[in-house]
């Protein structure tokens, strides 16, 4: 399957498209290629598109207390951006970085409104993205005031399943919120 294909089937889940339909939108997003350690997007920085992974996993992170926090995953047949700098065109607060090699289809703010104006339902299908983006990172978020560690591990396990041995144990670490040290306990602790 190409990297378009690969597009068009996880589109295809969200709304209907015409064939003329999908033939725009493998205009608009463009391929991209990121090293490990690559940023799509570093804090500071105005993001000025949005991607569709097609290979590849990525941590969204943000800076505190002189520590880098990651708080959201994305991989393979998902899509990632900054909603909060790409739409008001504002710095961003945290940033996205490849943990891996990774392939994108990445669509600019501008071949978004066209999308949006070109797709029959392209305005719904951005609205659907953007809700299940939001709704993610707001999990994360609540499971930070409402979870133990252990729990909020549980709940990597169970979102992450094929991330424990992409991801290094440092960055699961602080997504769940502990030290490295603390990780290994618990992971002792849960059999995982």
């Amino acid at each position: 399957m190409t990297p378009h294909e690969s597009l068009l089937a996880v589109v295809r889940r969200f709304v209907t498209l015409t064939p003329a339909e999908e033939i725009l939108l493998t205009e608009l997003f463009v391929a991209e290629q990121l090293p490990k350690g690559g940023f799509f997007l570093r804090p500071g920085q105005v993001s000025r598109k949005v991607a569709f992974i097609v290979e590849g996993v990525f941590h969204n992170f943000r800076h505190r207390d002189g520590q880098e926090h990651s708080f959201y995953f994305g991989r393979e047949r998902e899509f990632i951006g900054d909603y909060s700098s790409f739409l008001p065109a504002q710095p961003a607060a945290h940033g996205i970085q490849a943990l891996e090699p990774a392939r994108l289809l990445s669509i600019s703010y501008d071949n978004l409104q066209r999308l949006y104006r070109e797709v029959g339902q392209g305005e719904r299908f951005g609205r659907l993205v953007a809700e299940t983006l939001f709704t993610d990172v707001l999990g994360q978020l609540t499971s930070f005031y409402e979870e133990t560690p252990e729990e909020r591990y549980a709940r990597f396990v169970r979102t992450y399943p094929d991330l424990q041995q992409r991801v290094p144990q440092y960055y699961i670490a602080s997504y769940v919120g502990v030290k490295p040290q603390s990780l290994s306990r618990i992971r002792g602790r849960t059999g995982s």
